[in-house]
């Protein structure tokens, strides 16, 4: 948590993690790309980078 008085916005942090059961589909890819998007379009502007995180469930 960020003390009010200093607005300086925390890196952006996203993860995605696919259903062990089946293939991915064209629903999977469509968060992938935007969380990815996301947390790399963040570098421009604040000069920080974002993280994309890929979390592997096994079963």
């Amino acid at each position: 948590m960020s003390d009010p008085a200093s607005p300086a916005p925390e890196r952006v942090r996203v993860r995605f993690a696919p259903s062990p059961t089946g293939l991915l589909h064209i629903g999977g890819v469509r968060t992938v790309l935007f969380n990815w998007l996301l947390a790399n379009g963040q570098a421009p502007r604040e000069g920080k980078s974002g993280a994309f995180l890929l979390r592997i469930e096994d079963t």
